[in-house]
C-alpha cells in the first residue's frame, strides 16, 4: 500500500469516494481472477524468450468494452492468436508463448482529463475500467479441446479466405496435419495434453491502481504478493516515473512485468527502472516492449540494448510496432499503415541481429473481427475503406488477414535466424 504515498498519474477522478471504496471492498472480497502459479509459469517461459529459446506473441484489443463481450468475438480473437502462434512456431521451430491483451485491457491513459467538442465539455473516456468473465471462456477454449493441434485446419476465419495469407496458412496447416498423421502411424499418441491444450495467459496495462490493489493477493506457496487481475502487467510510457506510484506498486508484486519504451527513453533511466523492478535480476521478470517507429528503432534501440547489457541485466526484448505508427487519415480517423508496421518489425530484427541480442517477441493490437482500421496488407484496405468497418474503441487494430500476413513475415525472420545459428554451430 506504500504506493499511495507516491504521486499517481492517469488515475480517474471519482466524484463519490465512498461509493468507490465500497466497490473496491467488494472486489477485495472476491476470489482471484488468475493464480500465482500460472504467473510463475509464464515468468519461466519468458525467461526462455530472454535467452532466445522461445518467442512471445502478445495480441488483443487496444481497449476492451462491455459492448463487444460475446463468445464469438472472444473466440475469433483467440483463434487469430492460435493461428499466428502456429505460423511462428513452424517458422522458428521454438516455443511460442501466447499472451492475450484480453480479459482486463480496459483502463486507458489520456492526455487530458476532459474533452470539449462543440462547446460541450465532458470527462475523457478512460475505458470501461472493470474486468469480466472473458477469462473463463478463454480457459475453456485453451483446455477444452478447441486449441487441439488436430483442429489446426479448422481455425481459419472466413475473412481470411481468398487471401494470400489465408492460402499460405492452409498450406502450412496441411503440413501440420501430415506431421500429426505420421506421429499417429508410428504409435506416437496425439491425445497427449501437449497436443490437445495450449497455455494461454492474459495481460493488461497496470494503470488503475486502486483496482489492481483490490485484486492483489498473498500467495501461500511463495509468501509473495501477486496482482491476480492478470498474469502479466505492464507500465506505460506515461506512468513509468522512477519515483511514481505505478512503479512503486509494481515493485511490490511478483508477476512478470512489462515496461513500454519509446524513443524518448534515456538508456540510463531504463537501467535504473529495471534495477528497481528486478533487483535480483531474475530471467523472465522484465519484458521491454519497444514502440518507436522503424527509423527511430534503428537509431535508439541499439543504445538501450548496450546499456542493459553493460549493466548485466537479463530482459526479454519485444517489439510493439503499432503505437509508433499511428497517423490520421484524411477522414479524421486514426489508422496505422501495414507497411510501417512491417518496417518496424524488420528494424527490430535487424537491430538485434546487429547487436547479437535476442528478439524475444511482438506485442500487437489485433482482432478476429473483419475490421477496416489499419490500411494496407495483401487484401488492401484503403483510406476510403476505413469508414466501412471501423469498430475500435480506441486505437486501430490489425484484422485477421493482416495479422496472419505479419505472422508469416516474422516467421521468415525467425527461420533465417534459426538457420544462421545452426550454420554458426556447424563444425
Amino acid at each position: 500500500m506504500f504506493w499511495r504515498t507516491k504521486k499517481a498519474l492517469q488515475l480517474p477522478e471519482y466524484p463519490d469516494q465512498a461509493k468507490l471504496d465500497a466497490v473496491l471492498q467488494t472486489l477485495d472480497s472476491f476470489p482471484p481472477i488468475v493464480f500465482a502459479g500460472e504467473a510463475r509459469h509464464l515468468e519461466d517461459r519468458l525467461g526462455e524468450a530472454a535467452m532466445g529459446n522461445a518467442f512471445l506473441l502478445m495480441g488483443g484489443d487496444c481497449a476492451e468494452s462491455f459492448k463487444e463481450f460475446n463468445a464469438n468475438n472472444i473466440r475469433d480473437t483467440f483463434r487469430v492468436i492460435l493461428q499466428m502462434g502456429v505460423v511462428l512456431m513452424f517458422g522458428g521451430q521454438m516455443l511460442v508463448i501466447k499472451v492475450g491483451r484480453m480479459a482486463g485491457q480496459f483502463a486507458k491513459p489520456r492526455s487530458d482529463n476532459f474533452e470539449e467538442k462543440d462547446g460541450v465539455k465532458l470527462p475523457s473516456y478512460r475505458g470501461d475500467n472493470v474486468n469480466a468473465a472473458t477469462l473463463n471462456l478463454l480457459r475453456a477454449f485453451a483446455t477444452g479441446g478447441y486449441a487441439a493441434m488436430q483442429r489446426v485446419t479448422q481455425w481459419n476465419l472466413d475473412l481470411t479466405e481468398h487471401s494470400e495469407a489465408g492460402d499460405r496458412y492452409q498450406e502450412l496447416a496441411s503440413r501440420v496435419d501430415e506431421a500429426l498423421g505420421f506421429m499417429s502411424a508410428v504409435g506416437l499418441t496425439t491425445d497427449h495434453p501437449i497436443m490437445t491444450t495450449t497455455d494461454f495467459w492474459t495481460s493488461h496495462e497496470c494503470l488503475h491502481l486502486p483496482y489492481e490493489q483490490s485484486l492483489t493477493r498473498l500467495d501461500s506457496t511463495s509468501s509473495l504478493y501477486y496482482d491476480c487481475s492478470a498474469h502479466f502487467l505492464w507500465v506505460g510510457e506515461r506512468t513509468r516515473q522512477l519515483e511514481g506510484a505505478h512503479v512503486e506498486f509494481l515493485r511490490g508484486i511478483a508477476n512478470p512485468l512489462g515496461i513500454k519504451v519509446s524513443d524518448k527513453m534515456d538508456p540510463n533511466e531504463l537501467v535504473k527502472l529495471i534495477d528497481i523492478l528486478n533487483p535480483e535480476n531474475k530471467p523472465g521478470r522484465i519484458t521491454i516492449i519497444t514502440r518507436m517507429g522503424a527509423e527511430n528503432m534503428r537509431v535508439k534501440l541499439p543504445h538501450l540494448i548496450r546499456a542493459v547489457r553493460r549493466a548485466g541485466q537479463i530482459v526479454t526484448w519485444v517489439s510493439d510496432p503499432m503505437h509508433g505508427n499511428t497517423i490520421k487519415a484524411p477522414s479524421g480517423l486514426k489508422t496505422r499503415p501495414f507497411d510501417a508496421i512491417r518496417a518496424e518489425v524488420r528494424a527490430f530484427f535487424d537491430v538485434h541481429e546487429q547487436e547479437g541480442s535476442h528478439p524475444g517477441g511482438v506485442h500487437l493490437e489485433v482482432t478476429g473481427q473483419n475490421v477496416t482500421e489499419c490500411i494496407g496488407g495483401s487484401r488492401t484496405v484503403t483510406f476510403d475503406d476505413l469508414g466501412s468497418r471501423y469498430h475500435t474503441h480506441c486505437d486501430p487494430r490489425l484484422n485477421a488477414s493482416q495479422s496472419l500476413e505479419l505472422a508469416f513475415i516474422i516467421a521468415e525472420r525467425l527461420r533465417k535466424r534459426r538457420m544462421g545459428t545452426q550454420q554458426s554451430l556447424a563444425p
